[in-house]
């Protein structure tokens, strides 16, 4: 079974004021002006084989956005997983794997972000049905996005060889200058670092275990102590306070032997940003990005 498990904890920071925190930007239609963020991210996956209804892990301030966003595009069923508070990408993922483990003996885990946006849904099906396989041989899968320009905005991932459908994992890279973004893009040995992830529940569980230790015990006895709540799955507080914050990559993915990464080739952007609003939208024909009633007198590229 493949459950897609939907981190929509940001708060979208950079693109104040539009994103608050009350109201960040995986529930607004940035891009498409029918679905939200996370609406488009749950739209994407229609048609993948063996799909499963979606977990989706949230700030509790968030439950109701989320659930009636799901409910608008007619996913009445899905498990929303509470966070009282962020703790990055490793305790929200850890958690829903152990909710995974609820549903399904061996589920093979879609980890994405629900505030990504990708245009060519094919080939992000391509790629989902390569880590799959890859997932149920025991393998981390990361997506790698293949760049087309020297991007200076993303972390990179250095890969050890060519020619299959999935590489080793030999680097996580930061985010470069352009001069080393050039680089990487002349080597061929390189990929964007996407920030979606497949692998079966099992599998990153006893990583992170091996791994970060005290990360995998804080979510464990979280999630022991967690209450149901109509749609809703209610992380005790006390006890995920205690988790220590800290990303996927720094907890498991740099570390593990068993890391590889799946060639995504579609135009893809996090949308982290005010430009990237600006680049990934349609221009009108002085280069301006607009919607909703706006009046534009000698603006130009804006």
């Amino acid at each position: 079974m493949l459950i897609p498990v939907i981190l929509a904890g940001g708060v979208g920071s950079r693109l104040w004021p539009m994103s608050r925190e009350h109201y960040p930007k995986q529930f607004l239609p940035l891009v498409n002006e029918q679905y939200s963020m996370l609406q488009a991210t749950v739209e994407r996956l229609a048609g993948l084989d063996g799909l499963a209804t979606p977990i989706v892990v949230c700030n509790e301030t968030h439950r109701f956005l989320v659930a009636e966003q799901l409910r608008q595009i007619n996913i009445d069923d899905a498990c929303i997983v509470l966070e009282p508070e962020a703790k990055n990408t490793a305790p929200a993922i850890a958690l829903a794997a152990q909710q995974a483990k609820m549903i399904d003996d061996e589920p093979v885990l879609l980890v994405l972000a629900a505030d990504h946006l990708i245009k060519d849904v094919s080939a992000f099906h391509a790629a989902v049905a390569k880590g799959v396989d890859c997932a149920e041989a025991g393998k981390l899968v990361t997506f790698g996005v293949e760049p087309d320009y020297p991007e200076t905005g993303y972390g990179y991932i250095r890969c050890q060889d060519e020619g299959k459908d999935y590489h080793c994992v030999d680097a996580f890279v930061e985010k470069p200058d352009r001069a080393t973004a050039q680089s990487y893009l002349d080597s061929g040995n390189y990929y964007w670092n996407s920030g979606m992830f497949m692998f079966q529940a099992n599998v990153f569980l006893a990583e992170l275990e091996r791994w970060a230790p005290d990360i995998y015990q804080s979510c464990e006895q979280a999630y022991q102590t967690a209450k149901q709540d109509l749609d809703f799955i209610r992380i005790e507080s006390g006890r995920f306070a205690d988790c220590r914050g800290e990303s996927i990559d720094y907890a498991v993915m740099e570390k593990t032997e068993n890391a590889v990464v799946v060639p995504l080739k579609s135009d893809w952007n996090d949308v982290g940003a005010w430009s990237a609003i600006w680049d990934v939208n349609d221009k009108d024909e002085t280069g301006n990005v607009s919607q909703g009633d706006v009046l534009l007198e000698s603006v130009s590229n804006s």
